[in-house]
């Protein structure tokens, strides 16, 4: 008990979790469970729901927890003990969850559970695992399924290696820039790189490829030259293309590998190829439908995407003197045309958004609409940059606990790039102890940090970034399911996921939400009306690009896993997908499919285009709040309250279509889509019946969904 990977009375205790802790953890909470498993597969155990569950779950559920904890240790708090001990724990941990998917016999065990002995809860969770035995593999024989363990041990050491290289790649660059190279950066991101320079010993401004540094440069900088230098860097990140000093960061024999590894996982479970695979537990049909949609959608944005190249070019020569503009050109033409037609810029933007200011706006409108509240609350953590909160609901009973969560907002070395959210624990009615278990999460962005004193400043971005994950966040800790399997976002088809997320964004562009969570960093001031309907302006500015960007990805994803040959460069597809997508083109050394880790070691292969898909939803959902405006122009509780009932609460535990249903009264419309992106125009009253049913009915699929025994419940921006 002297191991904190052992304790399980309350929350982790992060701060005192070693390296060394890790083997002796996994050894004792592997043994616990394999013993559960054999416990419950014997022949005198009863088939029966509860009963699996206060065995087998209840063990399992402490090794996801602590193996839980650990992965995310490797993600925010990375060191080179840490990941050693990690990877030699990895294939044993990968391969009991994998002969625990497949084993024949639990197998057995919950197809002669009676469906009419289970509540609606159990029904959906016991319909899910069933769906998750045969995609385990269970089904399979002999020496198919010894290949598919093997294949499933691979492919996680290969994830995990494909992510260490993006995070070695991104943080071995440094760039010390000189006084005169750095003109027209912002003051804030001058004095973080002058600091930076300084803890390293060096002279001038150290630049990197995090977020907060990159994209000020790209945006900013006057000297082309220094926006090319980081450009490059950053599109050939963990690739052959990379410096010299990088290369041993190449993910592409990794990339190779894993689409063979998911090609050969296909056919042996009956499949033509992986993508067939990853649609079965999501709301659409085909990989083919997919396609469609996607297609359908890049067709009515390309209009609108080759206007905002026009008018680039068009600035760029005429007011910038740029008569050829390159792909480290376009975010510097892009921001100076929206200063000039908006009069305003993002950095003025910035100084109102104070980080505490940001989040108290986000916890008020949270608690209106939903009716909770959200206090500080008191536990250990990983770094001094996080917070730890509580949300409570007062009912007749007095103050309930809802449930918790862990606050990461800062970047820094050693912690992965992008936003998530990752579930600690789930609300489960324990089988064990009779008790409930209340949810807590993880919510991790990387943003700039503070520095002299004075609060960290976010972009108008990170405030829609962090809305963004505490959508996933109130997604999983607002349920009220008492089926851990179905609770929160668990069994929610992965398509379906980011409707919660894509919802709480729209309210970074209500007036007054954004009121209350504006105070000027110098002044204390509130962002003025004025500065507030310039943004609201610019807030479609080049969306029809951004959309067409989304779908290049998206598309490459979904060709990679169904068209293409693993033994082919990627390169060429990504191309090919470009020239039917793309307006803008990356010069042929660009290789950002190495570094995309969505889909290479997130678990977004063949569903990044969830991100379109729910937008449909999400878009159509938060219209509901436009129809329903208070007087004063609020969002009405009374809607939230129907929301947070019909979507937030049940979770997993109904198929989506039917929680959307639910909340609407009706099937999803595209209208709002196309309207929030400013592309309504194109929607005309001869084909808009014909466009609302090819855009939406493959939201239509009753389909459930299952995650991968074992895996992270992680959902990203």
């Amino acid at each position: 008990m002297n191991n904190p990977l052992l304790d399980f009375s309350d929350l982790p205790k992060f701060d005192k979790i070693l390296p060394e802790h890790v083997g002796q953890a996994v050894d004792t909470l592997l043994a616990r469970a394999e013993l559960a498993l054999q416990t419950v597969t014997s022949d005198a155990f009863p088939p029966q729901w509860q009963e699996i569950s206060r065995v087998l779950d209840a063990a399992t559920e402490e090794l996801g927890r602590a193996w839980g904890a650990i992965n995310h240790l490797n993600s925010v708090a990375d060191s080179p003990e840490l990941r050693a001990v990690y990877n030699a724990a990895l294939p044993r941990v990968t391969d009991f969850w994998t002969r625990l998917g497949a084993d024949e016999r639990l197998y057995a065990k919950y197809k002669s559970i009676p469906p009419d002995s289970l509540n609606p809860e159990q029904q959906q969770a016991h319909r899910n695992a069933l769906r998750g035995f045969v995609l385990g593999g269970a089904e399979l024989s002999g020496a198919d399924k010894q290949r598919f363990a093997q294949i499933q041990e691979r492919q996680a050491e290969l994830t995990q290696k494909f992510s260490e290289n993006v995070l070695d790649a991104t943080d071995q660059f440094a760039y010390y820039a000189q006084a005169g190279e750095v003109d027209g950066l912002p003051e804030d991101v001058l004095l973080a790189a002058r600091e930076a320079a300084k803890k390293d010993g060096q002279e001038g401004y150290k630049l990197t490829l995090k977020m907060p540094s990159y994209l000020p440069v790209m945006q900013y900088v006057h000297n082309a030259e220094l926006r090319q230098r980081l450009y490059r860097a950053y599109v050939t990140r963990a690739s052959e293309q990379s410096d010299q000093a990088a290369r041993k960061f190449d993910n592409s024999a990794i990339i190779r590998e894993l689409l063979a590894l998911r090609a050969e996982e296909a056919k042996l479970l009956g499949y033509k190829n992986f993508a067939e695979v990853s649609v079965v537990p999501k709301m659409a049909d085909s990989p083919q439908q997919v396609v469609e949609f996607l297609r359908d959608l890049a067709l009515r944005a390309r209009p609108h995407a080759l206007r905002d190249l026009q008018e680039m070019q068009q600035f760029a020569l005429e007011r910038l003197q740029i008569t050829d503009p390159q792909p480290w050109d376009w975010p510097y033409i892009s921001e100076k045309l929206k200063e000039e037609r908006y009069a305003f810029n993002e950095q003025e933007v910035k100084a109102y958004f104070t980080a505490p200011r940001v989040l108290a706006g986000l916890f008020k409108i949270v608690e209106t609409l939903f009716d909770v509240s959200i206090r500080p609350d008191q536990a250990s953590t990983w770094h001094p940059g996080v917070s730890f909160y509580r949300i409570e609901r007062t009912g007749p009973n007095g103050v309930e606990l809802i449930g918790q969560f862990y606050l990461d907002q800062p970047a820094r070395t050693g912690k992965r790039g992008g936003a998530w959210m990752d579930d600690v624990r789930s609300r489960w009615l324990r089988p064990d102890s009779g008790k409930l278990q209340t949810p807590v999460a993880h919510l991790v962005c990387n943003f700039a940090d503070g520095l002299d004193g004075k609060p960290a400043l976010l972009t108008h971005d990170d405030v829609i970034t962090l809305f963004h994950e505490f959508g996933h966040g109130l997604h999983h800790l607002l349920t009220r399911v008492n089926e851990r399997d179905v609770a929160g976002i668990s069994g929610v088809e992965w398509d379906a996921v980011e409707l919660p997320s894509q919802f709480m964004e729209n309210f970074c562009w209500e007036w007054s939400v954004l009121s209350d969570m504006t105070a000027h960093v110098k002044t204390g001031l509130p962002m003025p009306r004025e500065l507030f309907d310039k943004m609201l302006a610019a807030k479609n500015f080049q969306s029809g690009m951004q959309t067409l960007r989304q779908i290049e990805f998206a598309l490459f994803d979904m060709l990679l896993h169904t068209e293409h040959d693993p033994a082919h460069d990627i390169q060429d597809l990504l191309d090919q997908v470009r020239a039917e997508i793309a307006v803008l083109q990356p010069p042929p050394w660009s290789r950002t499919a190495h570094s995309f880790s969505h889909i290479f070691s997130g678990g977004y292969a063949a569903g990044y285009y969830s991100y379109k898909w729910a937008e449909v939803l999400s878009a159509d959902a938060y219209a509901a709040f436009e129809e329903t405006l208070e007087p004063d122009g609020r969002p009405s509780p009374d809607t939230g309250r129907k929301y947070r009932q019909s979507i937030l609460e049940v979770g997993g535990s109904r198929p989506a279509i039917e929680s959307f249903k639910a909340f609407r009264g009706r099937e999803p419309r595209l209208e709002a889509l196309l309207r929030h992106q400013g592309m309504a125009l194109t929607v005309t009253s001869d084909n808009c019946n014909l466009e609302v049913k090819s855009a939406h009915a493959p939201i239509l699929s009753s389909a459930g969904a299952q995650p991968v025994a074992g895996a992270a419940q992680s959902r990203g921006r």
